[in-house]
């Protein structure tokens, strides 16, 4: 669990609430289904509208990195790779076949795989820089989609604002159903600037910090299969890659 981003979101809410009771206003008045429904509904069509499927259902799917985040131990990487790079220089490239059996990681797999069947360490790195490039382009469009609703979630607020006004200015001369056109107005405004600034851009921005982490991980693997195909000392190999811890 990421405690600082439940921290985070949490210290959030509770400031705008507290520091709306703090002002004397009541914490219901905040609450407007119409409001929530005009600027989460609107923003959702929006990001649907410019995003494909499959990267807005991938971009729902990894919100939850961003209060479970994937595991990256670099220094186990480390470990590993040595392992791996011990084995080669004691029984040959083809002692490395019972780690691919072993391995869960399509990415590390293929790497193994590759490094097993003796291909060249030019070859070895272009098809894992080419998968590592397919991935984040990948991943990044799917983590966009909480970007962009972080951009439009301001504006379907004002439109909300806007909707109430004309709501008020068509029941200028019914008093009694001025207060609920105005709240819905100033709220839809809060909730459009709320949750693009304390939810969604903060979420993009984690997503993308997660993406960057996996990349580095990636990168770290291929420099080194590349380095054991390459039949480097496992020593040189750990001084090489220390970089990355």
């Amino acid at each position: 669990m990421d405690k600082i981003s439940v921290i985070g979101l949490l210290l959030g809410l509770v400031a705008i609430t507290l520091g709306q009771w703090l002002e004397g206003g009541h914490i219901a008045s905040l609450l407007q289904f119409t409001a929530f429904l005009i600027v989460i509904g609107g923003t959702a069509g929006a990001v649907m509208l410019q995003s494909r499927v499959v990267d807005f259902v991938a971009g729902m799917r990894m919100v939850k990195w961003v209060f479970v985040p994937p595991v990256h131990d670099f220094r186990r990487i480390l470990n590993t790779l040595t392992t791996w790079s011990q084995q080669a220089r004691r029984t040959g490239l083809l002692g490395l076949e019972q780690f691919v059996q072993s391995e869960k990681d399509p990415f590390v797999k293929r790497g193994l795989q590759m490094l097993v069947d003796g291909a060249e360490p030019d070859t070895i790195r272009h098809a894992m820089e080419l998968d590592i490039d397919a991935w984040e382009l990948h991943a990044r469009a799917a983590a966009k989609i909480w970007e962009a609703a972080g951009g439009y979630a301001p504006t379907i607020g004002i439109l909300g604002a806007v909707l109430g006004l004309i709501h008020v200015m068509e029941n200028l001369s019914d008093p009694s159903r001025l207060g609920a056109g105005i709240a819905v107005a100033f709220v839809a405004t809060i909730y459009g600037v709320g949750s693009a600034n304390l939810i969604l851009l903060p979420i993009a921005n984690k997503l993308k910090f997660h993406i960057g982490t996996e990349v580095r991980r990636r990168e770290m693997l291929t420099e080194g299969l590349i380095t054991i195909a390459n039949g480097e000392n496992p020593r040189m190999m750990e001084s090489k890659l220390a970089a990355y811890l």
